[in-house]
């Protein structure tokens, strides 16, 4: 292992109730999420860390924690004869001085620090479980020691544009952040330009926006979560009192792919553009491999498809006629005269039998039937979509939420277990 491993620790941070997620987040937690065909949102941070030689990891959460506590549990095992490593599950819980749950980022930290402070380090790197991105760490803690900073934050440069959706902060040429404001209005934001390299300036990304990422000396970290006990959020109190506080705050710039998954479109996005002939987030770079639970799984069979700009992972069976820019997760089935298209299959955690294949005016087996047409659609797991069903969202759509599905920003979403009986039109 090297000195990151024996100096940090990793806390990563679960969110709360994931409402701009749902119905994605109903029964399950963010990092929870299935992405990419065959991952969750928290392989993403947990697969930078291990990339990055942080081998002692914590996810805080609350909600709808059962499947992420199931998906840790069966990914992330360490040898036990070398030195230590773990990725361990902080769950809110009830305690003698607190009956509340986490209030908030900062909260979350606050009140786990019995169980971090088992640990010797001397660094916390605080991250978020719902952001797709690759980065080695090990580029930040070196900002964060030549700094001599006692708390450096990610900050990604961001157009005008953009910056009104972010916290922004300002640097000096020593890249010392000097101050910070919260989602700023148009108007002020020319008071916010920072230093940064002159190609960016050539883009118009003049201002640089905080990426919920953060290093922060142990003692720091201590002494701001005590000196301010009613601050429940990093972002919005924290980071502020810090800067206020005369704490040397650093900002690392970074320049790769990132983006928050925040909201329905975002996700619909971000892993739609996995299908792209050069991907910004690259599942192929054997360096920045992401890691997920192992499945002994069967190599896909396809007969009969066309398929187009389009990622399929292991164990599906499809015998649709042409699938096009979309995501088809593990186990996925797609029966024959079957069209799919802007469309993410999160899959099924188990095959249908040769008798639910062979149903006749009952339930539809699991995955999609024949003569369907899916198009810019989200269906999540263990689905049972019957024969000549179609699907077509877009702005047409009143957005809402349904018995069986919802709407968002145009997208269909058909919830996680649903039923959509032979020629049910959306």
């Amino acid at each position: 292992m090297s000195h990151m491993n024996d100096s940090t620790i990793a806390v990563i941070l679960g969110g709360g109730a994931g409402s701009r997620l749902f119905p994605l987040t109903k029964s399950r937690s963010k990092p929870a999420v299935p992405i990419g065909g065959k991952y969750r949102l928290v392989d993403i941070p947990i697969s930078n860390c291990l990339h990055s030689d942080v081998r002692r990891i914590y996810v805080l959460t609350q909600f709808n924690s059962a499947s992420l506590n199931r998906h840790i549990k069966n990914t992330y095992h360490f040898d036990i004869f070398t030195r230590r490593g773990f990725v361990d599950i902080l769950a809110a819980e009830q305690t003698p001085t607190s009956q509340n749950w986490f209030q908030g980022t900062a909260d979350a930290v606050r009140r786990s620090f019995m169980h971090l402070e088992n640990n010797e380090y001397e660094y916390a790197l605080i991250l978020s479980g719902d952001q797709l991105y690759q980065m080695d760490y090990r580029e930040m803690m070196a900002t964060h020691i030549k700094s001599g900073a006692q708390l450096t934050i990610a900050t990604i440069p961001v157009t005008a544009a953009d910056a009104t959706g972010f916290g922004i902060m300002q640097t000096g040429p020593d890249g010392e952040i000097r101050r910070f404001i919260e989602k700023p209005a148009a108007d002020v934001l020319g008071d916010w330009v920072s230093e940064v390299p002159n190609e960016l300036k050539a883009q118009g990304r003049i201002y640089q926006a905080s990426m919920g990422i953060y290093i922060f000396n142990r003692k720091a970290l201590n002494e701001l979560l005590a000196k301010y006990p009613d601050a429940d959020d990093f972002g919005k109190q924290i980071i502020p009192f810090a800067i206020e506080s005369d704490y040397r705050v650093a900002s690392h710039l970074y320049d790769g792919y990132w983006t928050d998954i925040g909201t329905i479109k975002s996700f619909f996005e971000a892993v739609l553009d996995l299908t792209r002939e050069l991907p910004p987030f690259d599942l192929f770079n054997e360096g920045k491999l992401i890691f997920t639970r192992p499945r002994q799984l069967p190599p896909s069979k396809i007969s009969g498809t066309t398929l187009e700009r389009t990622v399929v992972a292991e164990g599906c069976i499809l015998e649709a006629s042409r699938i096009e820019h979309s995501v088809i997760g593990v186990r996925s089935r797609i029966g024959r005269g079957t069209t799919v298209a802007n469309t993410i299959l999160m899959g099924n955690d188990y095959y249908p039998t040769l008798a639910e294949l062979e149903y006749k005016n009952t339930v539809p087996p699991l995955g999609i039937g024949q003569r369907c047409y899916i198009n810019n659609c989200i269906v999540d797991k263990n689905c049972r979509i019957g024969h000549d069903v179609r699907i077509n969202g877009g702005s047409h759509l009143t957005d809402g939420h349904y018995d069986q599905y919802s709407v968002v920003d145009g997208i269909v979403v058909v919830q996680k277990g649903a039923v959509l009986k032979d020629g049910m039109v959306i």
